[in-house]
């Protein structure tokens, strides 16, 4: 382990701001508070607002703070405070967490960093040193989500399993434990949560064939409490755990001999972990199911619980005490892992204790906690189409066009499994009684595939159970901007109680920022294109913006030093959308990809540095001569083994290399070298060679060869297109 003391190298900078009036005397006198007092009790509500202790600010996760100093006659006064540059140019998805003037922050790699929240001076950094090959087993990028503070300990989950407690004052490490089998692809980029002295934490991995569970450890020893699986034993087996008995009961809605028993079942619990204080209840949101196909998965059997469901247990036993199944049979990639907001609210005149959750289904999903009951689920994006309601049962009502491996047809699904609502936290406003989410429009197609193709279970790499290859957009100028063009994002201020959004913001792309409440009328939300925004939280009227120089994707946080209300974010480009689905566009990467922390108040004069250009790179592929059937060959393996990390289309997202200028490419030893010899394994790129062969690896070059030149020919159209319309406004 590395711990540096006090640095430079860090590249913060405190910056001189105007002074603003204190809040109050009892909020400047908050600064005396540590690390050392957060416990359940000041966990519970946030307290006043001086400090943002937990990653969604309490336990009910409202994301909701009581500060009103900056508002809506004054956000337009924020300047920034501070700055530091972050050492990771990957996604940044963790929101700073303040205690007293101290600021804690994860980031890639499962790096923690601690500053002085008034000077932004770096204390202390900690680096768990997780090996970069790791990254063969994560999904959506090298990202964590953030610490959980408890009496003086910091908790961090890292991307290779273990459970970390690190002391808050001088970042050293107090314990750590091994979460997960590390012969099997399991990962943590999840925040922990820390209940009654208990640690919880889940895992990811689905995709890759793994089985779901989450654990509870002993805050002081991190000794493991209880273990709850949130899908059967393959082997059919008991596994000593606190899932035991109603997993006996769960596994009837199973199938006897589907694929489910060769590869987990899936059922990850990667995010959303929430504690009902009022009632002592845990709540888990269980992801997707592996693989996806639910007619691979489970022979199209039953509805395979608990995937894409949200279960209640009890915290200190991890007792099961009650469920509720999302999307019954998900097939879709439709978890149920997004955050969840603990709320009472007023319905048909009478108060009910209540689960809000808008999770990658699309619909907005109003539960009572006490029993699981649902109470209402409306869809809060337009055009969901794979179910048209939920009866009276709480069960969807399919569209039965949506099982494409029972109709043989393909199925364009809104959303797609990019989700109608990922990871990036929502906010409440007890004020506006509106839930701000930051909302995705990606549909998907989904498509049959062959017996042999959906069976295989691949060592390596994604597990579907679905013809992701024939889904890639064609080589269609016309219809890839078509497609493109229906593609965006949305902040849907949504009305709980009534069912129906009140206002939505559009934006030009998808993926963009968590969003912040406050009793100052506003919501703050960052944009993937590079902007910090300030809407009125009763009406959407965007009130303030400011351009970050990169996209914005984790949520901010707000508190106060001395009694001044600060802002803190930070930038930083990546994550699932951006390395996989977002580059559908030859000339995509455009915007900058600065990974940074960036504190704000009221008169602050700070000035960033200028944002550096992006890199424009030259397409000058070699000739393409691969056969026909051998590009095909290739496009079919790179959909199967590459596209995850580098993209659709062989387009890289500015995170991951973009093959298409790969130097490899011109030496087919040295591209063998690096797909099957492990080259570059120290960088995250594993060897291939336990699915791929010499002429595998061969057709994926020539494909990626061979989609270069097209890219290139699009681009020189693209050009001429433009001089010429350049000629006739001239003429």
């Amino acid at each position: 382990m590395r711990i540096w003391a006090t640095i430079a190298a860090f590249g913060a900078m405190a910056l001189a701001a105007c002074q603003s009036e204190p809040l109050d005397e009892a909020a400047a006198a908050d600064a005396s508070f540590s690390a050392a007092d957060v416990d359940g009790d000041n966990l519970a509500t946030g307290g006043d607002g001086s400090n943002w202790a937990a990653v969604n600010f309490n336990y009910d996760e409202t994301r909701f703070s009581p500060l009103d100093q900056i508002n809506t006659d004054n956000v337009d006064e924020l300047g920034v405070a501070w700055y530091a540059d972050l050492p990771d140019a990957r996604a940044q998805e963790a929101t700073p967490i303040v205690v007293g003037n101290t600021m804690y922050l994860t980031g890639p790699w499962s790096k923690v960093f601690a500053y002085d929240a008034a000077t932004g001076e770096p204390l202390w950094e900690f680096d768990p040193e997780v090996p970069r090959s790791v990254l063969q087993n994560l999904c959506c990028d090298a990202v964590n989500r953030g610490v959980a503070v408890w009496r003086g300990k910091l908790f961090v989950g890292t991307l290779d399993g273990r459970l970390i407690a690190i002391d808050a004052n001088t970042g050293a490490q107090l314990w750590s434990t091994q979460t997960t089998d590390r012969e099997r692809p399991y990962s943590i980029t999840g925040a922990p949560r820390v209940v009654n002295n208990h640690v919880i934490i889940g895992n990811g991995g689905a995709e890759f064939g793994v089985r779901g569970y989450v654990s509870a450890y002993d805050a002081n020893t991190g000794a493991l409490v209880w273990r709850f699986y949130t899908v059967p034993n393959p082997e059919g087996e008991p596994d000593n755990a606190a899932s035991d008995e109603v997993l006996r009961t769960a596994a009837r809605t199973w199938s006897e001999e589907g694929n489910w028993r060769e590869s987990g079942g899936g059922g990850t619990v990667w995010d959303s972990i929430v504690y009902d204080h009022e009632l002592n209840q845990l709540y888990i949101g269980v992801g997707n199911g592996n693989p996806w196909n639910h007619g691979v998965r489970s022979d199209g059997e039953g509805d395979n619980l608990f995937l894409s469901s949200i279960v209640a247990l009890d915290p200190d036993t991890g007792e099961y005490l009650w469920h509720y199944q999302e999307t019954p049979g998900e097939t879709w990639d439709y978890t149920a892992t997004q955050q969840m907001i603990l709320a009472t609210l007023t319905i048909d005149g009478a108060e009910r204790q209540v689960i809000m959750h808008a999770p990658k289904n699309g619909f907005f999903f109003v539960i009572d906690r006490g029993t699981g009951e649902l109470i209402s689920a409306k869809p809060f994006v337009e055009n969901v189409n794979w179910a048209t309601g939920y009866d009276e049962e709480g069960r969807p009502i399919e569209n039965p066009e949506a099982r494409f491996y029972r109709t043989g047809n393909p199925f364009i699904a809104m959303p797609g499994p990019i989700g109608a609502h990922n990871w990036q936290p929502m906010a409440f406003s007890p004020e506006t009684g509106l839930v701000y989410i930051p909302a995705n429009i990606v549909p998907q197609a989904f498509l049959p595939a062959t017996e042999e193709r959906m069976r295989a279970q691949s060592p390596i790499g994604f597990n579907t159970g679905t013809n992701l290859e024939d889904g890639m957009l064609p080589r269609d100028e016309a219809v890839v901007r078509e497609a493109l063009a229906s593609v965006r994002g949305q902040l849907v201020a949504f009305d709980p109680v009534a069912g129906e959004a009140r206002w939505t913001v559009d934006y030009p792309t998808p993926w963009n920022g968590g969003t912040l409440a406050t009793a100052g009328g506003l919501i703050f939300q960052g944009t993937a294109t590079g902007e910090l925004k300030a809407y009125d939280a009763a009406t959407g009227e965007e009130l303030w913006s400011m351009d970050t120089g990169s996209g914005v994707l984790a949520g901010a946080s707000t508190f106060t030093i001395d009694g001044v209300q600060h802002i803190a974010f930070t930038t930083g480009r990546g994550g699932a959308f951006t390395i996989t689905a977002g580059t559908a566009d030859i000339t995509a990467g455009r915007v900058p990809n600065v990974p940074r922390l960036i504190v704000l108040r009221l008169g602050g004069n700070g000035i960033l540095p200028e944002t550096p250009p992006v890199d424009q790179m030259t397409l000058d592929p070699p000739e393409s001569t691969g056969r026909p059937e051998q590009v095909a060959t290739g496009q079919r393996l790179y959909a199967r083994y590459c596209l995850v990390c580098h993209g659709e289309g062989a387009i890289g997202g500015g995170v991951n290399p973009d093959l298409r200028f790969s130097g490899f490419l011109r030496d087919a030893d040295a591209w063998r070298g690096v797909i099957l010899g492990g080259n570059l394994a120290e960088n995250g790129m594993p060897s291939f060679r336990e699915v791929l062969n010499r002429a595998r690896a061969e057709a994926i070059r020539h494909y990626v060869i061979d989609k270069a030149n097209y890219d290139l020919q699009q681009l020189r159209a693209r050009r001429e297109e433009a001089e010429s319309g350049e000629a006739a406004d001239d003429g």
